[in-house]
């Protein structure tokens, strides 16, 4: 009998054991180290740690040294990375309506953005989570706008231009065929080489990015009409999350996510310091005219039809979200 409380005694103790022992996960992200994104996001994962008594622990590798989203999402499948910081269109190979927000010149202004988010993001990180992925929280990463070195006002002067495009955007490479560009897809890292060296010669990037990436040094001016909404998340795979006890999952979300809403705020305003500091640095900021700016919306609106189509992101998503949008002009708060 003291013998098997001696057994019983032991098992119990290896159980206490196992489930006490640190889970590090290794999460990589294309944002440079010492950008307001990494030191929030080791901020929070410091607090998660101390909130689990070391039992949930992050390792970060910042500044694209794991490659680009679609090579990230490759070794997380693979088991050599846990998660990681992916944009709206590095999500597509996890769930495409998740770039649903990325559809060019969806959003006017941030009231639209903010509306509009309210009503669709737990639809989105329910379609990550039904992938097989865990979403800790959406980013506002601001507006991406075409800065080049040569003025952009219409649609047209666009084929003047070596256009870049994120490596693997189906999206914005089928907007710039459409105005008669064959756009060059590079991955980010290579995006300054690429201006330096003459490949490309116009990018869209927010104010902020285009700063801490210092591609602004090479660029003359910005068409002041937001192009596209950027934002990002952290997802982490679903099978390796829920290896955490319930408890330990619901503080790494409630801290990961109060970081992401910190973060989106830190960005907007950090974007609007950005546009200062980069009209300081003598960049010009060119306002297309009424006339000008309906012919890019004619012209993006047909691809956007196009893309939906053929199912790149899915027509009920965007109908939902163009909805929305419409009840929001309409009136609606």
């Amino acid at each position: 009998m003291r013998f098997k409380t001696l057994m019983l005694f032991c098992l119990i103790s290896l159980g206490f054991t196992g489930t006490a022992q640190a889970v590090t996960f290794k999460i990589a992200t294309l944002a440079p180290d010492g950008t307001t994104w990494m030191n929030e996001l080791r901020a929070g994962a410091d607090q998660v740690e101390k909130e689990t008594n070391g039992r949930v622990k992050f390792r970060f590798y910042p500044g694209g040294v794991m490659g680009n989203d679609q090579s990230v999402l490759r070794k997380i499948r693979i088991g050599q990375l846990h998660g990681g910081a992916l944009t709206g269109g590095g999500l597509a190979d996890i769930y495409p309506d998740a770039q649903v927000y990325s559809l060019p010149l969806t959003f006017r202004d941030y009231d639209e953005a903010d509306y509009v988010r309210a009503k669709m993001d737990d639809q989105i990180i329910k379609g990550i989570y039904d992938n097989g992925f865990v979403s800790l929280g959406i980013s506002e990463g601001g507006f991406a706008y075409i800065m080049s070195e040569h003025p952009i006002r219409s649609a047209a002067d666009v084929q003047k231009h070596k256009v870049w495009v994120p490596e693997g955007d189906e999206i914005n490479t089928a907007v710039f065929k459409s105005l008669g560009v064959t756009p060059v897809p590079l991955p980010l890292t290579d995006v300054l080489t690429g201006l330096q060296t003459g490949l490309i010669n116009a990018i869209s990037a927010s104010p902020m990015g285009a700063i801490a990436l210092q591609w602004y040094g090479r660029v003359s001016y910005i068409t002041h009409t937001p192009l596209v909404y950027l934002y990002g998340t952290l997802v982490i795979k679903r099978s390796d999350f829920e290896k955490l006890s319930p408890q330990d999952q619901t503080t790494t979300r409630r801290i990961m996510n109060d970081v992401f809403v910190k973060l989106g705020k830190r960005n907007r305003d950090d974007n609007e310091q950005a546009q200062t500091a980069l009209k300081t640095q003598g960049i010009e900021f060119i306002v297309p005219t009424a006339q000008e700016q309906e012919g890019w919306r004619k012209a993006v609106n047909e691809t956007v039809e196009l893309v939906t189509r053929n199912g790149t992101v899915s027509p009920a998503i965007a109908h939902t979200m163009y909805q929305h949008l419409t009840d929001y002009r309409n009136g609606g708060r």
